[in-house]
């Protein structure tokens, strides 16, 4: 199915499994041609493959294709670490598959704050999340961005060595930008090596709604000072004795 490879960085600790073997069962389901799809434990299979074990337990349960990825994205959501663009796809795809069972009635996703009947398609996808209905809402956000700038969300959680991090509601504002506009503040960005704080990343989002956003734009917004990189003095008052 679609959409399914949203796991790409998969860890696991080959001694432990070497010591002591799979200890959790997989999950799979049977399909037409009489072979099994794995919906859940991918990584005890792949720890299984790389210490050779030739089989791993598994439960085996007649699922649909959306009973299905609900349950893949429930037990990846569950993992220590995973990825503000992991999250981002993984609940759209369990909307879209509660939407098809009936469950959800509306997936639009207007802006946060506004009441609508989007609201309880999150609450009911909240209600059995690790995050609330409006992150959930920030992060389907994120599907919007470019991958570039995606990444620079993804290295708030990695912090990988001289890459760009960008905060996620700055991001969430930037995901209502168009391709092309993401595109030059992309630019811009690389090259005053900086990325837009909250503020910044809503007067932008403001100036494109407008139909005034230009890359001159973005960069006059780019190099305003944030409150955080203002210089502070100290003054040290003497009092003679």
């Amino acid at each position: 199915m679609p959409g399914w490879n949203i796991w790409p960085k998969i860890t696991v600790n080959e001694d432990s499994v070497k010591e002591r073997g799979i200890l959790s069962p997989v999950l799979v389901r049977p399909m037409p041609d009489n072979s099994y799809q794995m919906v859940s434990g991918h990584r005890c299979k792949l720890a299984a493959e790389l210490v050779g074990l030739p089989t791993v337990p598994c439960f085996v349960r007649e699922l649909t294709d959306d009973e299905a990825i609900i349950v893949m994205v429930d037990s990846n959501l569950q993992r220590e670490q995973v990825l503000p663009s992991e999250k981002a796809f993984a609940y759209k795809m369990k909307l879209d598959a509660m939407k098809r069972q009936g469950e959800c009635t509306d997936l639009t996703f207007g802006p946060v704050g506004q009441k609508s009947a989007t609201i309880n398609s999150r609450n009911d996808l909240a209600a059995e999340a690790p995050d609330s209905s409006r992150q959930i809402h920030r992060y389907i956000r994120l599907i919007n961005l470019i991958p570039l700038i995606l990444s620079m969300v993804d290295n708030t959680v990695l912090k990988e060595t001289g890459k760009p991090q960008m905060a996620l509601r700055p991001a969430v504002e930037l995901s209502y930008l168009p391709e092309s506009e993401q595109t030059a503040l992309l630019e811009v960005m690389e090259g005053e090596d900086r990325t837009p704080s909250h503020a910044q990343a809503i007067k932008i989002r403001s100036f494109s709604e407008q139909g005034k956003l230009n890359p001159d734009v973005i960069l006059s917004i780019m190099q305003e000072e944030k409150p955080n990189q203002v210089e502070q003095f100290k003054m040290e008052y003497y009092h003679k004795s």
